[in-house]
């Protein structure tokens, strides 16, 4: 967005912001209702409209909690078709339950997944379900505030920190800068993986941390595609010449980096986030597939784009195509793994013995 239209768009992102913060001066009045649990509720969100990197950072907290105790995640389901509260299972699809949700079931298993856009009451009914519950995570719900966690989360991307940005629609933000205050820990993510000590104090000066805030450094660990269909035989090329990356997320940069030190050419086709794939846009893909004039060549997708692809009506048409995908994890600089790792720890431990 150019700096004219950003200035032009001002007094509109000034009204929406002003709506937001007296929202939240009614939810710190206590005038809107905003429940606390008495087992562990750890929120991660962000003050931005998507790609801070949510999913692979809820996935940490699974990787790190479930080896330990029993574990559910709670989303509202972005994109799906159904309403209310829905606990998934094996015969769960993304049309059902959104394409998050779906991801965390196919890849975790022992960890309950459950879709309510009513957080308060998704909560109440897992723990209903599932009184043994040792902790819940509520991915992107910094805003939702009828549900108070005892822990939150707030992810601000390196690229666009939230101190940078505007409130919509100048901006990406969702709310004032000042909601930052609210977080108990920030996580800066997709960090370069060189990282150096000045410009980690560089960040923090500009994102004026409270006395209560603790402040992370996250990166992105890439994995070796995998083939997204069980029917491919062949593995990732050695050596391929062109890639052509279709995605329908927020924020694809760091994936392009990536695959372009894999390639001579990397050809990128753009959705919207979360986009519904059609059987129109898979035929656009398979021809901008068949127009690349090599034979080293193959097609690559993330693992959120999978679950919106890899369906009934959609699989026929990408099951004997070279099609893979880029499975990513985060971890953390320096101390700071092991600082989180023992953050996160405590409070879930120290929480189950207060109750």
């Amino acid at each position: 967005m150019t700096r004219i239209l950003q200035v032009i768009l001002l007094p509109v992102s000034l009204c929406y912001g002003l709506a937001v913060q007296i929202r939240n001066w009614l939810f710190d009045m206590k005038v809107l209702p905003s429940k606390s649990f008495d087992k562990p509720v750890i929120s991660v969100g962000n003050l931005t409209f998507g790609g801070t990197g949510k999913t692979p950072h809820i996935e940490y907290l699974i990787r790190l909690l479930t080896p330990e105790m029993f574990v559910a995640t709670l989303s509202r389901g972005y994109g799906r078709k159904s309403s209310g509260f829905i606990l998934a299972s094996k015969r769960s699809n993304v049309k059902y339950i959104g394409d998050e949700p779906l991801q965390f079931l196919k890849k975790f298993e022992g960890v309950k997944v459950a879709v309510d856009e009513k957080r308060s009451r998704g909560v109440q009914l897992l723990l209903k379900k599932y009184p043994d519950l040792r902790a819940i995570l509520l991915d992107d719900a910094f805003q939702h505030r009828y549900v108070k966690p005892g822990l939150s989360i707030l992810l601000t991307d390196y690229h666009r920190l939230y101190p940078e940005d505007f409130i919509l629609p100048s901006g990406t933000l969702r709310e004032f800068r000042s909601g930052a205050n609210r977080a108990d820990i920030i996580v800066v993510t997709k960090t370069p993986k060189i990282f150096s000590p000045i410009t980690r104090r560089r960040i923090i000066e500009e994102l004026q941390p409270k006395s209560h805030q603790q402040v992370y450094f996250s990166y992105i660990k890439y994995i070796d595609p995998v083939p997204v269909f069980e029917t491919q035989h062949n593995p990732f090329p050695a050596k391929v010449t062109n890639i052509l990356l279709f995605t329908g997320i927020a924020n694809d940069y760091p994936l392009r980096e990536h695959l372009e030190r894999m390639c001579s050419e990397l050809i990128v086709m753009k959705f919207g986030d979360h986009h519904p794939y059609a059987i129109k846009d898979i035929e656009q893909i398979i021809q901008k597939f068949q127009d690349l004039p090599t034979q080293k060549k193959v097609i690559v997708t993330t693992e959120k784009d999978v679950m919106r692809v890899k369906t009934h009506e959609l699989s026929g048409y990408l099951k004997n195509l070279p099609l893979f995908c880029v499975p990513m994890e985060i971890d953390f600089h320096g101390d700071d793994k092991q600082k989180f790792d023992t953050e996160i720890i405590r409070y879930v431990k120290q929480n189950q013995r207060d109750h």
